[in-house]
Formats: C-alpha cells, structure tokens, sequence
C-alpha cells in the first residue's frame, strides 16, 4: 500500500487553485477544510481557508438566508477564491452553496476551480447537527434552512465526491490531496517546492 498522502515530506503549489467544497449543512465541509489547511500550513503552502460560517460573521453581514441573499454571499467568497487563486494561493472555500447556478458562476469566473461534493444525507447530517438547526427548521423555529425547507441541488460532475458517510475526514482529505496533484495544481514529495 502506498505511504499516505500526509506522510510525505513536502509538497509545492504548481499554480493556485479554489477547491470549493459544498454539501449540505454538517456534511462535513469545514472539518475536511480545516484539515487540508493544517496539512497545507506543514507544508509551508500558500493557503486560505473562507469558511460559510466566518465570512457570512465578516463579508456577508448583514445578509439573510433568501436565495438572492445566499448567492450574493456565495459570490462574495467566488470573488476572493478568483483573487488568492489568481496570486498563486489555493484557496479552501467551504460553504453549503446550495445553487448550482452560483457555483458554476464561480466556476467560470475562478478558472481553477475544483468542484468537491461532500455528500451525506440529511438524516446524517441532522444527527451531526451540533448547534441543533435541523430540528429547529423542522419545528418551524428557522425558515429556508438548506436540506429541510430550502432545496440544495447536488453538483452534476464534481471533480471530487467526498461521501462522509462512508470515509473519515482524514480520508475524505487525502483523496482531495491526491486529486489536487492530478490535476496539476500540487507537486507532492521530498524535491516539492513550495
């Protein structure tokens, strides 16, 4: 079996890239996101991680969750991801980004994009639930909650499907990392230059 992907000893951005994940709500997107931003760090890569939950406290203040709100925020982090990706960084955005529409405008303005779908039903995600915003949307308490009341519409042909229910983060992470370099946006290994 080949070392794991985190046991190399280095690894160099070729060109930036945004690898976008998107799923539904504790699909496990900003998990998966933290780890490959730790791995990047170790390798001294140039790497930003826009989280739904921090940009929205930030860059989106102020907006609700209608569906002109969601995909002005979901523009918003497109449009820094264009710029960090365009200066050479990989740019992790981790997002619920429930609109096809808005990711492949994304897409298309950003270039490098690496569309990861992380999936999971709503049943798991809801038992996942920390902040417990499945049963409140199934109460009534919160209206347009993605996956309950609002539609998420699943990515057609992502680059990446992460199922969550089947692998850990930590592999859910090594694939990403292994079809980053696939794709040519990473050299791994001990002659890597950052």
């Amino acid at each position: 079996m080949p070392p794991s992907v985190f046991e190399q000893p280095g690894a160099g951005i070729l060109k930036g890239a945004t690898v976008w994940l998107t799923g539904l709500p504790s699909s496990g997107k900003s998990t998966i996101a933290r780890i490959l931003e730790r791995q990047f760090r170790k390798w001294n890569l140039k790497v930003e991680l826009l989280d739904g939950d921090v940009v929205r406290t930030h860059l989106s203040k102020g907006l609700g969750f209608s569906k002109e709100d969601r995909d002005i925020n979901i523009k918003r982090i497109g449009f820094v991801c264009h710029l960090l990706t365009r200066n050479g960084v990989i740019a992790l955005a981790s997002a619920v980004s429930p609109y096809r529409e808005t990711r492949d405008a994304n897409r298309r303005l950003i270039g490098n994009f690496v569309e990861v779908y992380v999936k999971a039903s709503a049943a798991a995600c809801e038992k996942r639930d920390v902040k417990g915003l499945y049963q409140k949307a199934r109460a009534g308490e919160i209206s347009g909650f993605t996956g309950v009341n609002d539609p998420y519409e699943e990515p057609l042909k992502p680059e990446i499907i992460c199922d969550t229910e089947k692998e850990s983060a930590e592999q859910s992470a090594g694939k990403i990392i292994q079809r980053l370099e696939e794709l040519g946006y990473l050299t791994l290994g001990a002659k890597a230059k950052a």
